[in-house]
């Protein structure tokens, strides 16, 4: 199939990397392939007009897999996820350099179609500042932790889509979102901001419960535990699970890590909230402000390959910026 000088074919280790592709369905491969000879024909614009394009790029290519980042959603956020693309998967590669036509990754379709219809995740970690101390100098009664634990069930009671899971001086939240697919009722949910705007809420019950202050690591992305709810409790009540399985629930402790040691290196103050670069770029910030001029920070993330970033930044410029809907 597409064999036609103006057409060419990529094996699975020469995917183009660091570029614009698509991903389709293989079920449509045989009408892109009428379509797309008849465009580097010139007898017709109909290349783009079969299937439906999943757009993505890939970063690295090993043996059994390749490294993507998909962009499920690039109309009215800057959305992107990075997943994994088994050599079992693939299927043909094909492009057109001399008709301007990005390479498409023609995949199984059960695969497909479990990327749109499973759960992705949020994280969002909330530490606490100075617990040391305060158990140093006996601040922290029970009392006092109690009172802290009902307050965070009152938030967590008030938005019954997010998971929370408090253990020793942190909390984790994590709610779980659907990309959906064009035949399928199951629809787009990724909603980021609903995740942060907890977080002055979570930071009152701190400072007036305990004397003490937060900061939060938030990432999201592919979670391995996709058609689970946000959590598993045992029949028998003393086994949870947080169904956390995945780069982005490692992300959240490689940034905490790093923000740290830039910390004590001088390299950038202290904040409020530390963000993975794809879950930063994926907010909905008001028209005037310009993401892109907040400073950034490298970290090495677990499972990836190329250069992964966090952006700190306040509460303040979270509230000043963001979008209200």
């Amino acid at each position: 199939m597409f064999d036609h000088p103006k057409i060419q074919t990529y094996a699975f280790e020469d995917i183009p990397l660091d570029q614009d592709l698509n991903m389709m369905d293989e079920k449509w491969m045989a009408e892109s392939e009428i379509a797309l000879i008849e465009s580097v024909e010139e007898r017709g614009d109909t290349a783009y007009a079969v299937g439906y394009y999943s757009p993505a790029s890939a970063q690295a290519i090993g043996p059994d897999s390749a490294e993507l980042i998909w962009y499920p959603n690039i109309h009215d956020r800057f959305h992107q996820v990075r997943i994994i693309l088994p050599r079992s998967a693939f299927v043909r590669c094909v492009g057109s350099w001399e008709y301007d036509y990005k390479p498409l990754i023609f995949v199984r379709g059960d695969w497909l179609t479990n990327l749109h219809l499973r759960s992705h995740s949020v994280f969002a970690l909330v530490d606490a500042i100075n617990v040391k101390r305060a158990l140093r100098d006996g601040t922290l009664t029970r009392s006092k932790l109690v009172e802290l634990r009902d307050r965070v069930d009152r938030i967590a009671a008030d938005n019954p889509e997010v998971a929370f899971v408090s253990f020793a001086d942190s909390l984790l939240l994590k709610s779980n979102y659907t990309v959906g697919q064009y035949d399928s009722p199951i629809k787009y949910s990724y909603q980021p901001e609903k995740v942060l705007r907890l977080l002055p809420d979570i930071r009152a019950a701190y400072q007036s419960l305990l004397g003490l202050d937060i900061y939060a690591v938030i990432t999201q992305g592919s979670n391995e535990y996709y058609d689970d709810g946000l959590l598993h409790i045992s029949g028998s009540g003393n086994h949870i699970s947080l169904n956390s399985l995945g780069l982005p629930f490692a992300q959240t402790f490689a940034i905490e890590h790093a923000a740290r040691e830039a910390f004590k290196a001088d390299k950038h103050p202290r904040a409020d909230v530390y963000i993975d670069e794809s879950f930063y770029h994926s907010l909905r910030f008001k028209s005037e402000f310009d993401k892109n001029r907040e400073p950034k920070f490298s970290y090495t993330a677990p499972m990836t390959t190329g250069d992964s970033h966090y952006f700190p930044v306040s509460f303040r410029l979270l509230a000043d910026n963001l979008k209200t809907t």
